[in-house]
């Protein structure tokens, strides 16, 4: 004779499975039309400025320190030449692809004043990348590096929040490596080194300058780069749809 408690129990957990699999999606709202706006404008800013850079250090694929570099001093850097495919223009033309990187830049910078302004006034930074004390224990930080891990990218309870990673790595880019790009290159314009002489003197010379500026873009393609792997793991089609629409839907798995 059966026990009817232990017969009903495969039945309830295929039950269970099949009204997680048959709930209707779960969407979360995530990201605000200033920051939608920013993302996609930053994103058409950074790949010119990429190529056109790179077109750019092919001019003198070689970095300094201090405040003269020229071909027969010590380079700390030697760069390769960088291929047509890879820069803006495709063939070498220096001046055109200052053209592309001033004007591109000009975009870059007003639009990072639009997103601090505008989150300031709506409290995104307060809000989803304020980084508490308690955030930044070990125990925290090893159990996200965990999920990160196993491609589990957010907490099923809040699933709308930013993870500790994210937090880190935005606030790094926002704050720390796009001003950098910003200053230094301002520091490499002779106009503004005739309104702003102090820029030069704070970054220790001209050449000092340009291997800071590279080294913020190199910081910048690497978080691009990792940012761009990331998105394809979580599901590429969810996340582009949300970075469009502001929504974002919880995977099924976490719909309880």
């Amino acid at each position: 004779m059966h026990d009817p408690i232990h017969t009903a129990l495969p039945e309830a957990d295929g039950l269970a499975a099949s009204s997680v699999a048959t709930d209707p999606p779960r969407r979360v709202f995530r990201h605000r039309i200033e920051t939608r706006l920013w993302h996609w404008v930053n994103a058409i800013a950074i790949f010119v400025m990429i190529g056109s850079g790179l077109t750019i250090l092919n001019a003198h694929p070689h970095l300094y320190w201090g405040p003269y570099g020229a071909n027969f001093d010590h380079a700390w850097l030697d760069t390769p030449r960088w291929p047509g495919y890879l820069t803006i223009p495709a063939s070498y033309n220096l001046a055109i692809a200052r053209r592309w990187h001033l004007t591109f830049a000009l975009v870059f910078a007003f639009s990072l004043v639009f997103l601090i302004v505008a989150s300031l006034l709506n409290r995104h930074f307060q809000r989803d990348l304020r980084v508490r004390a308690k955030d930044l224990r070990a125990g925290v930080l090893l159990h996200d590096f965990r999920e990160h891990l196993a491609l589990r990218f957010h907490d099923p309870k809040r699933p709308e929040a930013y993870n500790i990673f994210q937090k880190l790595s935005y606030i790094a880019v926002l704050f720390l490596l796009i001003p950098l790009m910003i200053f230094t290159g301002l520091a490499l314009s002779p106009g503004m080194d005739a309104g702003w002489p102090w820029l030069l003197d704070l970054f220790g010379g001209r050449q000092s300058a340009r291997s800071i500026h590279f080294i913020a873009a190199a910081g910048l393609v690497l978080f691009t780069i990792v940012h761009l792997t990331l998105v394809i793991l979580a599901g590429p089609l969810n996340e582009v749809r949300s970075m469009i629409t502001g929504r974002w839907t919880v995977p099924p798995e976490d719909r309880r």
